[in-house]
């Protein structure tokens, strides 16, 4: 039976399951839709809609090749970028390793997506703000795809995508054990973690609603400004 990871947000941040520490979640946004991103992300975390897959979008980029016993010293071989796709529900991750991030690039990975999920679900993406997710190439395939919804996250809020979870356990687990030989090596070895996680995915069950998060964000506020914005 899977036991899912509970992502139990400190503050609005992501908590300890998350690997990441509060000094970096604690990152005030200034995006002005703010507040109707949050809303909007926690509602498909907690009541996602019928007939659909909510699945976390984001690349992990210039990963190194790297290997050396002297870690202040090692030798580099080249980097890797992985594209990566979790589906919360199930935690299993869609995963493509591309040599360079831009548009075209993601725009092949959206397509690998589509090709791997069922095709009669609407699909809905939760990503950040990065400038290859908005070009004309993106938005003409979007076009051409009335099922795939995309919902950016606010800016400066990476804490509320949960495959930055899962790129964190990535992190500690494979790459910062591993050595790479190569940058053939480096995906390979990505390639392979990706399949051993498909194998026992562990779903990523958030449990914190959108009022307990921007109450948080307004006590914060008030402590660092007196302010209640």
């Amino acid at each position: 039976m899977d036991v899912p990871r509970r992502i139990q947000p400190g503050g609005w941040g992501l908590g300890a399951s998350s690997g990441l520490n509060r000094s970096e979640a604690f990152k005030l946004s200034t995006d002005p839709l703010f507040v109707e991103k949050v809303r909007d992300i926690v509602g498909l975390y907690l009541d996602p809609p019928l007939r659909a897959l909510v699945l976390c979008v984001d690349e992990k980029p210039s990963i190194q090749a790297t290997e050396g016993a002297a870690p202040l010293r090692p030798m580099r071989h080249g980097t890797t970028d992985l594209f990566a796709a979790l589906d919360v529900q199930t935690g299993r991750v869609i995963g493509e390793v591309h040599r360079r991030h831009r548009s075209q690039e993601f725009r092949h990975f959206l397509d690998t997506i589509d090709g791997a999920t069922p095709p009669d679900l609407d699909l809905h993406l939760i990503l950040d703000n990065a400038a290859t997710h908005k070009t004309a190439l993106i938005k003409r395939w979007l076009l051409k795809q009335p099922h795939v919804h995309l919902h950016f996250t606010p800016t400066s809020s990476s804490w509320i995508d949960l495959v930055e979870c899962w790129f964190s356990i990535l992190q500690r687990r494979e790459l910062a054990r591993g050595a790479f030989r190569s940058t053939q090596a480096l995906e390979k070895s990505l390639r392979d973690y990706v399949a051993l996680n498909n194998v026992d995915p562990k779903p990523f069950v958030w449990t914190k609603s959108a009022d307990d998060i921007l109450a948080s964000v307004s006590r914060f506020c008030q402590r660092t400004s007196g302010s209640d914005h």
